[in-house]
């Protein structure tokens, strides 16, 4: 209450980030590029705002998506309804979703804050070997 108040000039300056600070959702894959999502829908079951919707596929011989027996043929997630509490991560059993530091959401056309799975396999700005706003 007898703090000076600290406002920072945000695009240039940026503030610390917290270790557990929950941003955009990202779907991971395995080394050998498969998809670490089986399409099980624990995730959907979990989201308190119902805003992940997962169809699952069946994997063949000829066209193998996942290690398990399905896939998810169709991941999205409803941005505007997610209100990222992170239970859809704690829920997935092959840990294919996760949450990265990325903050910066916004968006002028509210069809493009569907995240579909194609939006959701791609590499977050620094998925990989990236030091974290936290560090």
């Amino acid at each position: 209450m007898f703090k000076k108040k600290v406002t920072y000039q945000y695009p240039e300056k940026q503030r610390k980030l917290y270790r557990r600070f929950h941003g955009r959702h990202w779907l991971a894959r395995y080394e050998d590029g498969l998809e670490k999502c089986v399409g099980c829908s624990l995730c959907a079951v979990a989201c308190p705002a119902k805003a992940i919707y997962v169809e699952a596929g069946e994997n063949t011989e000829k066209a193998r998506y996942s290690k398990g027996e399905r896939y998810a043929t169709v991941y999205e997630i409803n941005m505007i309804r997610c209100i990222f509490c992170g239970l859809c991560v704690e829920a997935c059993p092959t840990f294919a979703l996760n949450m990265s530091p990325e903050y910066e959401l916004s968006e002028y056309d509210r069809d493009r804050l569907i995240y579909t799975k194609e939006m959701l396999l791609e590499k977050y700005p620094g998925e990989m070997n990236k030091k974290y706003p936290w560090d």
